[in-house]
C-alpha cells in the first residue's frame, strides 16, 4: 500500500508540473493569418478531410444530384443539401461524407431568404433543379427560368465564388415543332433560364448535358417500360430514322461538375455534356431490346412509324389525365415531343472532355443497366444459350 500511494503522488506531481509549463489557459487566442477556406485544408482527401469547398447542391435528391453530392463528399468537401418536402428524401445522403460534413437546409425557389441561408457560407454552389413536366404547383417557367434566377442573384448577393448550372442539350428560343403546334416548352425554358443566370451571376459556369443514363434514369427505363410500347411494337418518329442522338452517362455529368467547381478557369464558360459515340434513335432502341430478349426473334418486338398510330398519343393522353403529377412510365406530351430532337452540337464549342472527364461507352455500361429488365430471367446468362447482342452502329465524333 505505501508503494501504490507514492506512486499516486509522483504522478500527481508529474500532472502539476505539465500544467504550470503549459500555456494554454494564459496565452491569446490565435489569429487567423486568412479566412480563405481553401487555405484551411486538411486531412488526405478522402470523406473524413475538408478540401476547402463548402458545396450547396440545389436538387441533390433528383437523379444526377444523388451522383453529384457523392463526387463531393468523395474528395472531402463539407456539403449542404437543400431540400424541398419530407426530409426523408434527403435523409440517404448523410453517408456522402463523413459526420459533420453534411448538413441539410430546407428551402423553397420562391423564398429567397431560404436560399440565402442555405447559401451563405458556401463557396461554391450547384443548380440542379429542375422538371421534365409541369405540374399545377410549378410550371417551366417557374423552375427552369425564375428559379434559376432567383438562385443566381442569391449567389451573387451573398458572394458566392463559383456557381455550376445543369441546362439541357438543344436548347432554343422557338424550339422546332414535331407534335406539338409550340415545339418543346422544356428546351424553350431551359434556353431563357440559361439567359436569366447569366444576367444575374455572369461568371457561372453552364453545362448542357444530352440524354443522361444510369441507375433510376429516364432514358433507358423510359424505353423498357411497357407503356412506351404498343403490345409488342415500339412507335418512333419516322420510325426513329431521322434522330441522331449523344447520350451521356450520368457519373460523367457529375464529374464534370466537381471538375468545373476546382478550376476557376471555367467560369462564364459553357459546355456541352454529350457521349463519345452518336447513335440514331431507331439503333438505340433496337440494342435496348436485344439487350432485354425482347428483340424480333425472341419475343416478337418491332418497330414501326409513329405518324401512323394515332392511338399511340391518346394512351399518353389518357396516362397524363390519370397522374399528371407524376406521369406513369414518365409518359407524358413534353417527353415524346423531346425524344425526336436530334442533338445538336455546336462546333467549337467545349464538351465535358475539356473539363478532364474520361467519357463512358454506352456500350460498356448499358448491358448492366438493362439486365434487370430481361425477359427468360430463369435462364443463366453465364451458360451463354442465348447469342450475344449486336452492338449498334455509331458515329465516334471523336475520329476514333
Amino acid at each position: 500500500m505505501a508503494l501504490l500511494q507514492l506512486a499516486r503522488n509522483q504522478t500527481r506531481a508529474v500532472g502539476i508540473v505539465y500544467l504550470n509549463t503549459s500555456s494554454y489557459s494564459t496565452e491569446a487566442p490565435r489569429t487567423l493569418k486568412t479566412t480563405n477556406l481553401s487555405s484551411m485544408k486538411r486531412g488526405t482527401g478522402g470523406r473524413s478531410s475538408f478540401n476547402g469547398m463548402v458545396v450547396t447542391v440545389f436538387g441533390c435528391t433528383g437523379f444526377v444530384g444523388r451522383y453529384v453530392a457523392n463526387k463531393f463528399g468523395k474528395i472531402g468537401s463539407q456539403c449542404i443539401f437543400p431540400y424541398r418536402g419530407d426530409h426523408s428524401e434527403v435523409n440517404r445522403l448523410k453517408l456522402v461524407g463523413d459526420l459533420g460534413q453534411v448538413l441539410f437546409h430546407s428551402y423553397h425557389l420562391n423564398d429567397m431568404d431560404s436560399i440565402r441561408k442555405a447559401i451563405t457560407y458556401s463557396n461554391v454552389v450547384v443548380n440542379l433543379v429542375g422538371r421534365d413536366w409541369e405540374t399545377k404547383n410549378f410550371k417551366f417557367n417557374d423552375v427552369h427560368v425564375e428559379g434559376a434566377r432567383n438562385i443566381a442573384r442569391a449567389c451573387r448577393e451573398v458572394g458566392v465564388e463559383r456557381l455550376i448550372h445543369l441546362s439541357s442539350m438543344n436548347v432554343t428560343p422557338k424550339p422546332e415543332p414535331l407534335l406539338l403546334k409550340s415545339g418543346s416548352k422544356f428546351l424553350a425554358s431551359k434556353y431563357h433560364g440559361e439567359i436569366a443566370v447569366r444576367e444575374e451571376f455572369p461568371d457561372a459556369t453552364i453545362i448542357r448535358p444530352a440524354d443522361i443514363y444510369g441507375q433510376e434514369d429516364r432514358f433507358l427505363r423510359y424505353y423498357a417500360n411497357i407503356m412506351r410500347r404498343q403490345f409488342r411494337g415500339m412507335p418512333l418518329w419516322y420510325n426513329g430514322e431521322r434522330t441522331f442522338k449523344q447520350p451521356i452517362h450520368v457519373s460523367d455529368i457529375a464529374q464534370a461538375i466537381v471538375n468545373a467547381a476546382k478550376d476557376p478557369d471555367t467560369a462564364g464558360k459553357t459546355y456541352q455534356g454529350i457521349g463519345p459515340r452518336r447513335y440514331k434513335l431507331s439503333e438505340l432502341v433496337d440494342w435496348f431490346h436485344r439487350e432485354m430478349r425482347k428483340d424480333e426473334k425472341l419475343w416478337g418486338y418491332y418497330r414501326y412509324d409513329l405518324r401512323y398510330d394515332p392511338t399511340f398519343m391518346i394512351k399518353v393522353k389518357i396516362a397524363e389525365a390519370i397522374s399528371p403529377s407524376f406521369p406513369i412510365g414518365d409518359l407524358h406530351t413534353e417527353r415524346v415531343e423531346r425524344e425526336y430532337v436530334t442533338d445538336n452540337v455546336i462546333e467549337g464549342m467545349p464538351t465535358l472532355e475539356d473539363l478532364g472527364v474520361n467519357l463512358t461507352f454506352m456500350e460498356d455500361q448499358v448491358p448492366w443497366e438493362l439486365r434487370p429488365f430481361r425477359a427468360l430471367q430463369y435462364y443463366d446468362a453465364e451458360l451463354n444459350e442465348f447469342e450475344k447482342p449486336a452492338l449498334p452502329k455509331y458515329i465516334d465524333t471523336r475520329g476514333a
